[in-house]
């Protein structure tokens, strides 16, 4: 045998997972180890395969490609292959062949799987699930609204008495009463609108409730989070938030609900923007954003909540910088709709942000309102964005640029020309573009754009081939140094682009399946999840690929709270060496469910990863 029994416990007392196993354990598991010695090109297992057992790498380099016969990783000393492919119905996902003469160490299935079963660090480690890494935390920023709302809220129709209303009221102990037709909500009737609007204009106690409810209230689907709820009962000072899914009333939230529950500083920062004068008064509260990322990544929050919480925070300093462009001008002359693409319009803003937006205006906008007061709005809220810490965009992606600041024909001739002629730059607009999301004004102008324009694009099988090409344009940074390849030279030499190279990917692929499910969500998470919900990814592939998602992510946002805590601007640039074996495995691993997903793509296999 090429390896005493010896030799291989020394090893694994310097591999991660074996290093953290009771020092009695690993003699025996040692024994358990089957040796390999293979010669160049040899191939180790070829894909579909039933798998011999769990590899890691003694001696040599292993070369992994994926279905498509891409190479989707190099694997040196200490690095382990195979688990995916045991974890799943023991047979390989991949292939792998010796780029030289190796020694590899073999752990047969059934040892694996003891291995697994007898011991908590071999667990975690193995396991690649979000739900191994971190616990959940109970509390406002991670519940669901669906998990605390008040179900089957007291309704009354439009046309009952402000009287019948008010006993009602008083008979269920409630201070609100939501108005529907049928089940669609019409309106909401709180105490305060009997106080101000029934006895303080002496109005008579017939009055039907249509006359001093409000109409259209500010409601939210069951998928939102109790932040949302808080935010918005902060930035537009109401206490009740109706709860609507698929158009009918199912749920309401008061603040009462929320004490149930623990508010985050989030919340704060949200009032404060709300109620700010000035944008200089809103820096004082967005310079507390890095802070405020620390303490939820400290608190254990998954990445998506993270940044939701500080997309908000942009959002309400966005509306409230309209509402301040609209006091200095006056109240605009038609409709129009203010919207934020890249980060802040897929909600996934971090600790670096800069400013992405548009306005999409009413087509009665004539080119002088277009040039004046439009063109003055556009300014006053972007330099605001910017005083208060979203700097302007690099690539002028932004509604002072007169090119975003268009009636909606123009907006849809946009999209048009970009479907029909989809060359790099049509690619490179759309993508950013297909990341809107309205922030404020009429909504209405965007419901029709969106749904048109992911018909076309979607029907359009060579836009949808060009979209597919650019996003293959950022790739998983894999390589030789423990399956990770860092930049080569300048400021960020021997560093990870957990943007460009991380997510970025992950967020390229996300559009591209929601572009061919014709799916409206703009946020990345959600994108891959309503695609394995239409199977535009398959439930394996989607699995993999939410996992690897929520890894690189997470890795990010921590990298970033490390920089702030220790005094750092944050950026996206992390060194491997910061990172742990077990770290530096899974995210490799990560990247290599990436690369493959990109690989089936490349190959024209569809959307079913």
């Amino acid at each position: 045998m090429p390896l005493t029994q010896d030799q291989i416990t020394r090893f694994l007392r310097s591999v991660h997972p074996y290093d953290a196993l009771p020092p009695d354990a690993l003699p025996a598991l040692a024994e358990s180890f089957d040796v390999w010695e293979v010669e160049k090109d040899f191939s180790v297992y070829d894909l579909g395969e039933k798998l011999p057992g769990l590899f890691i790498v003694y001696e040599g380099v292993i070369e992994v490609r994926d279905e498509n016969d891409v190479v989707v990783s190099h694997l040196g000393l200490r690095n382990s292959f195979g688990e995916r492919g045991l974890l799943r119905e023991g047979r390989a996902v991949t292939s792998a062949r010796a780029e030289e003469h190796a020694l590899l160490l073999v752990l047969p299935p059934a040892s694996f799987r003891a291995l697994i079963a007898d011991h908590e660090p071999a667990r975690r480690f193995f396991d690649r699930s979000r739900a191994a890494r971190k616990a959940k935390t109970n509390d406002l920023a991670t519940s669901r609204v669906d998990s605390f709302m008040a179900r089957n809220p007291i309704t009354v129709s439009p046309d009952a008495a402000v009287a019948d209303a008010a006993r009602l009221m008083r008979e269920k102990g409630i201070s609100s009463l939501c108005i529907t037709e049928g089940k669609a909500l019409s309106g909401i009737l709180t105490s305060g609108d009997l106080v101000g609007k029934v006895l303080a204009e002496a109005r008579p106690l017939t009055t039907p409730v249509s006359e001093v409810m409000t109409t259209a209230p500010i409601s939210l689907p069951p998928t939102a989070i109790g932040s949302d709820v808080l935010h918005v009962m902060m930035e537009r000072g109401i206490g009740h938030v109706p709860i609507v899914e698929a158009g009918k009333l199912i749920g309401i939230v008061t603040q009462t609900d929320l004490t149930r529950i623990q508010a985050v500083s989030s919340a704060e920062l949200v009032a404060e923007v709300a109620n700010a004068e000035t944008a200089e008064q809103m820096a004082t509260v967005t310079a507390r954003i890095p802070q405020l990322l620390v303490q939820l990544v400290a608190g254990g929050n998954r990445h998506e909540i993270v940044t939701r919480l500080i997309t908000d925070i942009a959002d309400t300093a966005t509306r409230r910088l309209l509402a301040m462009a609209e006091a200095e001008l006056g109240e605009p002359p038609v409709p129009y709709l203010w919207l934020a693409c890249g980060s802040q319009g897929r909600q996934e803003q971090t600790g670096v942000s800069d400013q992405d937006n548009c306005l999409i205006l009413d087509d009665a906008c004539t080119d002088d309102m277009r040039t004046g007061y439009f063109a003055k709005l556009a300014k006053i809220v972007c330099d605001g964005l910017d005083t208060i810490g979203y700097f302007y965009c690099p690539g002028d992606m932004m509604a002072t640029n007169p090119r975003w600041c268009q009636p909606l024909s123009v907006w849809r001739g946009y999209f048009k020309g970009w479907i029909d002629t989809p060359n790099p730059e049509a690619q490179m607009l759309a993508s950013v573009m297909f990341d809107l999301r309205p922030i404020g004004g009429t909504f209405d102008l965007f419901a029709d754009l969106q749904e048109d324009t992911l018909k076309a694009a979607a029907s359009n099988s060579i836009f949808v081939a060009h979209m597919t090409g650019n996003s293959l344009g950022h790739q998983p940074p894999l390589g030789m140094l423990h399956g990770l390849a860092t930049i080569r030279s300048g400021e960020h030499k021997n560093q990870l682009d957990m943007k460009h190279n991380g997510v970025v990917p992950i967020i390229d692929l996300a559009r591209l399946y929601a572009l061919q499910g014709q799916l409206p969500e703009a946020n990345t998470r959600a994108r891959l999840k309503a695609a394995q919900s239409a199977q535009v990814l398959s439930e394996s592939g989607a699995a993999d690929l939410l996992d690897a998602y929520d890894l690189i992510a997470e890795t990010r946002l921590e990298h970033q709270a490390r920089q702030i805590t220790a005094g750092q601007k944050p950026d996206n640039f992390l060194s491997p060496a910061a990172l742990s074996d077990f770290e530096r495995s899974h995210l490799r691993d990560a990247f290599v469910v990436v690369k493959s997903l990109q690989s089936a793509i490349g190959h024209g296999k569809g959307m079913l990863g």
